[in-house]
């Protein structure tokens, strides 16, 4: 068992490292100095700073991010539902730093894509040759009527980790045996696919054994969601009694809340609630706004090849605030783009033309502690987007005995310090 999780962790390295390798300059940057500023330290912004600096130390990258430790929403779920601590999925960038990046603590909020500058927060100027914008997401508090900043503080989103994920976690724990819980779940595009499944799931897990009386529900503004298939058979096998997905065509769209009584409204009924998630459409992080780098869905539209906005030259955009057609908006994936990104700009300096990539991402969820299941799949540019390369998909059999699905929790853990340790590790 050891040797094959071994395996797995090795696969998931080497395929980020080999995407890396094959968009390698094929020539010395001429250019004295390039300046290269990359706002936001998540999972996109961290790793394509130290990933830029390790293609070519000459580069001065400069990474500015608002907060000092960075906490990871990837295995989130699992502090929420009380068997991890939230110290698990906190990085500080010390090692980032030890690569030779600049950190700049404080928020971006002026950029000038003309004099190729942006301000910080304090009124720091910082000039740069190309910019690479890793916002992550914002919500858009205006899309569900009764949601707003002070009503996620009853109604928790927990879709930035951290005190959200506490808060979470101690409405479950004081609430009474008996109680209904209840998530709202949004359309799609929105970060991190099959997390909302992945909540349902572990606090299923949690109320079936502390508080075996209470249930789950998750209403749903869709009617298919990412691994529904091994969702829906993990839940028939370990919470028939404890969880139910009510579909939007079943009428499980959420209309509107309530946040004094903790009520989802839909358009065919009511649910009061004694504990409430409500996760909300989402967009691009505020400063891709403020750079015009967002179109008027909310979202970055790039060129696949090099992650260059569409709209705003020598500005980049990765990870979730991008427009990347098929590839979904999730930490493997947002790590897989900030290679691609950084090997890209090495090129443009150098005055080469980048390579046409190819990128991996691989998405593990867990339905119980010792319960997982994995999809993965291979994309390429294709007609402006990220498409999958046909027959390149991966995904979990169905029916697995649960020697596999535990196999594949213990895989999971090592996809998570994959992706952690590239950006932060």
């Amino acid at each position: 068992m050891t040797r094959r999780r071994a395996t797995r962790r090795t696969f998931l390295k080497a395929g980020g490292a080999a995407a890396t390798a094959a968009l390698m300059p094929l020539t010395a940057i001429a250019q004295a100095r390039p300046r290269v500023v990359v706002v936001g330290g998540g999972f996109a912004g961290a790793t394509c700073a130290r990933f830029l600096k390790k293609l070519d130390p000459v580069i001065t990258v400069t990474l500015i991010e608002t907060n000092s430790t960075f906490t990871a929403c990837p295995f989130s779920n699992a502090v929420i539902a009380g068997f991890r601590d939230l110290a698990a999925q906190q990085f500080t960038y010390e090692k980032v730093v030890g690569d030779g990046v600049v950190l700049v603590t404080g928020t971006a909020n002026v950029i000038d894509p003309q004099a190729r500058s942006l301000t910080v927060g304090d009124g720091t100027k910082v000039n740069y040759d190309r910019l690479v914008l890793a916002p992550g997401i914002d919500f858009r508090w205006d899309a569900l009527p009764g949601y707003d900043e002070a009503a996620a503080e009853k109604m928790p989103h927990a879709w930035k980790a951290g005190e959200q994920t506490l808060l979470l976690r101690r409405q479950l724990e004081a609430m009474e045996d008996g109680g209904l819980v209840a998530i709202a779940a949004p359309a799609n595009p929105y970060r991190c696919p099959p997390g909302p499944y992945e909540r349902a799931s572990l606090i299923a897990y949690y109320l079936k054994t502390k508080k075996p009386r209470s249930k789950v529900i998750v209403l749903d503004a869709k009617d298919q969601f990412s691994k529904q298939r091994l969702f829906e058979e993990a839940w028939k096998k370990l919470y028939p009694d404890h969880l139910e997905w009510v579909s939007l065509s079943s009428g499980g769209k959420v209309i509107s809340v309530e946040p004094a009584t903790n009520t989802l409204v839909t358009d065919f009924d009511r649910y009061d609630a004694k504990v409430a998630s409500v996760i909300p459409p989402q967009k691009a992080g505020r400063i891709a706004e403020l750079a015009g780098v967002a179109d008027r869905t909310g979202w970055c539209p790039i060129n696949p090849a090099t992650f260059e906005s569409a709209l705003v030259p020598n500005i980049h955009v990765i990870g979730d605030a991008a427009l990347t057609g098929g590839m979904a908006k999730a930490a493997f994936a947002a790590s897989a783009q900030a290679k691609v990104c950084a090997a890209a700009i090495v090129r443009l300096i150098a005055g080469e033309t980048p390579v046409t990539p190819k990128l991996i991402n691989a998405c593990y969820s867990l339905a119980a502690p010792d319960y997982a299941f994995h999809v993965a799949g291979v994309y390429h540019p294709e007609n402006d987007v990220l498409a999958e390369v046909e027959g390149s998909g991966g995904v979990s059999a169905l029916d697995a005995p649960p020697a596999m699905r535990a196999l594949e929790a213990d895989f999971a853990k090592g996809w998570f310090n994959t992706v952690t340790g590239e950006a932060f590790g």
